[in-house]
């Protein structure tokens, strides 16, 4: 997708973009410049919120316990 900026240094997000992403007119948005590279990330109201459940499933206190269980006997094992 291609946008234009304006003399005012305006550009428009493409409506795609703003349903895709939930953008409204209050949405802020993070600008990026790495090198020669812009990214545009949106940034969350409440950021806190949007990282709450993120790694839902991925962890669980049961296989923590088993990976801290494994470690431990190998320290012991290693003396």
């Amino acid at each position: 997708m291609r946008t234009t900026v304006s003399s005012r240094g305006q550009t428009a997000v493409p409506a795609e973009v703003r349903r895709r992403f939930k953008l409204t007119g209050n949405s802020r948005l993070e600008w990026i410049i790495e090198g020669d590279v812009i990214t545009l990330v949106p940034v969350p109201a409440d950021p806190a919120r949007a990282f709450r459940g993120s790694l839902r499933g991925k962890y669980s206190v049961a296989a923590l316990l088993r990976q801290r269980a494994r470690e431990r006997k190998r320290e012991r094992q290693r003396g």
